[in-house]
């Protein structure tokens, strides 16, 4: 156990704001490097190993430098986290090769339904009308932007909808982790084993990046640690109900991002799907909030 940190919303809210730049800034990168806008296109086992690598050099040169105190790691909790985690990053950057950003962001954002849905059987945990009502509504709104029933259905859609799977796996093993260690410990266990994962599965596909590859490799792996280490601080100093909705702005900032870079304007139907998707999540948060109070 850990000292908990100071409560403070305003603050959580501006950690929480700052984390979702972070993160659609490295999506940008990730979309570069896979849609070859680089060099020659890079897989997406190649990017989400040096998204690790990079985030792992973050971590630990401030672990070197400020040597926080640190305990014996839950390492079974870890594992679990840190394989879906590798996945969910893997198969989102995959996905946003194909689909625009805002799309991919948008489904992304259906893994705390799917963690609500996992929780049932894994957690034991009990799911009213309000929930299941949240998660219908926002798994209309991913219907909505796979398109189905037009010509513009995009199957690598389905590579963000299964990001957002794993990634509410994922959700399950860091509901049974907080509270247990040190934020800056998890994020070193995590980066640590995340590269030793991504290292074996990029082994087959390694390509040698090029010299603007390898900084957008180096990009991604400081923004994602710079998100990890905005997310964690910022969700120890205020509820989860309460920060939660600060953490959809990486659906606006990965529009704008693909506005710029790639000229990638959102339809009527990316709009009103991610609409959806949105207050379905926004719905469940404010849910789970009430619930934490009951």
């Amino acid at each position: 156990m850990f000292e908990a940190k100071p409560q403070n919303p305003a603050l959580a809210a501006t950690l929480i704001f700052a984390a979702t730049a972070f993160i659609a800034g490295a999506t940008l990168l990730a979309k570069a490097l896979g849609t070859g806008a680089l060099g020659p296109a890079l897989p997406a086992f190649q990017v989400s190993h040096g998204r690790f690598l990079f985030a792992f050099a973050v971590i630990l040169s401030i672990v070197a430098t400020t040597r926080p105190r640190l305990g014996r790691p839950h390492w079974g909790l870890h594992l679990g986290r840190t394989s879906f985690g590798w996945a969910g990053v893997t198969l989102m950057f995959a996905a946003v090769a194909h689909i625009p950003m805002a799309d991919a962001t948008a489904i992304a954002f259906l893994n705390p339904v799917f963690a609500m849905l996992l929780a049932i059987p894994l957690l034991g945990e009990r799911v009213g009308p309000w929930r299941w009502g949240a998660a219908v509504v926002a798994l209309l709104g991913a219907l909505i932007l796979l398109r189905p029933a037009t010509g513009s259905f995009q199957p690598a859609a389905l590579l963000a909808l299964g990001a957002a799977v794993v990634m509410g796996m994922e959700l399950i093993f860091i509901k049974k982790l907080s509270g247990r260690e040190r934020p800056i410990q998890i994020l070193l266990v995590n980066n640590a084993m995340g590269l030793v994962i991504a290292s074996v599965a990029v082994s087959p596909v390694w390509q040698t990046p090029l010299p603007a590859q390898w900084a957008a490799l180096a990009g991604i792996g400081l923004l994602m640690a710079c998100a990890q280490i905005c997310f964690v601080n910022g969700m120890a100093r205020a509820d989860a109900s309460f920060v939660a909705p600060f953490s959809y702005a990486t659906l606006v900032f990965a529009t704008l991002y693909d506005l710029a870079a790639f000229q990638v304007w959102p339809d009527a139907v990316s709009l009103t799907g991610a609409a959806i998707i949105l207050a379905g999540a926004l719905t469940l948060a404010w849910r789970e909030g009430r619930a934490r109070k009951t």
